[in-house]
């Protein structure tokens, strides 16, 4: 099962240049670097990006107070030299000279690929900068507006060297100023997506698509109206994704997915889809909100992509710091489907830059955080095999605290595990009956892969009450029998 490990690229070559006293790019780095980057169950490196920046979009965003405010509270001494442009305003698809170019990103690959690691890139299928060369060269692949347009409606309008045309949105937010809207349902734009794609796939080994659902007809339809002409007949993703993978057979796409169209996106084609839901639920909700997502169909389950923090989102530490965090990366690791680990996560970090900038600021490693992180990758290696099945704790009249937990359990041939998460701020009893037929008669042994705490169980009670667990707010088991 994949596991992604996100890097902010332009910061992280920041820190390595400053840290080794010299200029380093993506052809440059260390070798030591790229052994750090080797974590126990990680196959997969998602360098955020790394494709021109647009200069054009970069002045838009140095008139917009709201983000320069956001600079400021990220980074307090922030300058203008730090901020670089937003990764997802597009100037080409082509790496960035100041990162290596493509040379940079092709040893990258190669340092990452002799570490048993493919690459992740990023699309943003939605939009491009408005300096952008489909812009005079590509003029059909754009939604197009006329002087009244712009007159009438200038925060959703831009004028460009390609003329006027609508500036980048989704349904139910403001339209982004810095980027120009791409049509869906243009011919023109499906033939050049493919080929785009196609290039990433030359350079790569999965792509990340930004917000991918704004490109289904529905919802693009939905968004644009007669704007956008008359859809076609072939959704857009069914239609790109099948001609790229028809010259890059094992490409990996990955959906940036919201509205509950996960399941949606899957049927079109893409491998994995972000698990929204399951971050919303484990961070704000309750187990019982949780075990219901759980319970979704497990072929739509391996399909989705888990994570508690990204790019996009607060880090999870300024969120739910401490124990909390401790029990959501639990589930998080150790269910089935893909798993997004991001870059100073595991160090307990808790400011989020925004992408931006190409600084972020110094602070402590919380070290009993990272040691915590590196047990539990290492757990989920070994336990993230086989059959995985929810488990339904059960409680007696006296004590309903059986719904704070959850659990589940991986079987296969030659191990057994269970995981068991007390989702809750207080502590939690219950019995767990076991999927497996076989206990009674003899003794188990059960070890917790996090502490190697040793458990032994007799093998009837468990076949006939299930095991007994006792947890306090937020404690987990990770048990190996």
């Amino acid at each position: 099962m994949t596991v992604v490990h996100e890097i902010n690229t332009l910061v992280w070559l920041g820190e390595l240049s400053r840290r080794y006293g010299r200029d380093i790019t993506l052809g440059e780095v260390p070798e030591e670097v790229w052994d750090s980057l080797v974590l126990p169950g990680v196959d997969t490196v998602w360098l955020m990006g790394v494709w021109e920046r647009s200069p054009a979009g970069l002045r838009i965003a140095l008139q917009d107070e709201g983000l320069t405010a956001s600079f400021r509270d990220a980074l307090p001494d922030v300058t203008e030299a730090d901020i670089a442009g937003s990764p997802y305003c597009v100037r080409n698809y082509v790496v960035d000279p100041v990162l290596g170019g493509p040379e940079g990103l092709a040893a990258a690959r190669a340092r990452l690929a002799a570490r048993g690691m493919g690459l992740l890139l990023d699309y943003v299928p939605n939009h491009v900068a408005p300096d952008h060369p489909w812009l005079t060269e590509r003029p059909d692949c754009m939604i197009r507006g006329s002087a009244e347009d712009l007159a009438r409606d200038p925060g959703g309008f831009i004028e460009t060297g390609g003329g006027i045309c609508a500036r980048g949105r989704d349904p139910y937010f403001p339209p982004w100023p810095d980027v120009v809207q791409l049509n869906a349902f243009s011919e023109e734009l499906r033939t050049a997506t493919v080929e785009t794609l196609a290039s990433i796939a030359d350079q790569a080994d999965g792509v990340r698509c930004d917000m991918a659902m704004l490109l289904m007809n529905d919802v693009f339809g939905k968004t644009w109206g007669d704007r956008a002409g008359t859809a076609p007949a072939e959704d857009f993703w069914p239609y790109v994704i099948p001609r790229v993978r028809e010259r890059h057979p094992g490409f990996l796409f990955v959906a940036e997915a919201y509205w509950d169209l996960e399941g949606a996106l899957q049927k079109q084609g893409f491998d994995h889809c972000y698990d929204k839901r399951l971050y919303d639920r484990l961070l704000h909700q309750d187990a019982d909100s949780v075990r219901a997502h759980l319970g979704a169909d497990l072929t739509y389950q391996h399909g989705l992509v888990r994570f508690l923090e990204n790019h996009d989102e607060p880090r999870v530490a300024a969120v739910v710091p401490g124990d909390r965090e401790r029990a959501a990366a639990v589930a998080v690791a150790t269910l089935p489907g893909a798993t997004l680990w991001h870059e100073g996560q595991f160090e307990g970090r808790k400011v989020r830059p925004p992408v931006f900038l190409s600084r972020r600021p110094q602070e402590t490693v919380d070290e009993p955080l990272r040691a915590f992180y590196g047990r539990l990758l290492t757990a989920a290696v070994v336990v993230r095999r086989g059959e995985w099945r929810l488990v339904t704790p059960v409680g007696w009249p006296d004590n309903d605290t059986h719904r704070r937990l959850l659990a589940w359990t991986w079987t296969r041939t030659d191990a057994r595990h269970l995981v068991v998460v007390n989702d809750s701020d207080g502590p939690a009893q219950a019995r767990l009956p076991l999927p497996w037929d076989d206990l009674r008669g003899r003794p188990h042994r059960l070890t917790d892969l996090l502490d190697g705490a040793v458990y032994d169980r007799d093998g009837d009670e468990l076949n006939d009450s299930g095991l007994f667990v006792s947890l306090p707010a937020w404690g987990c088991h990770v048990l190996e029998w």
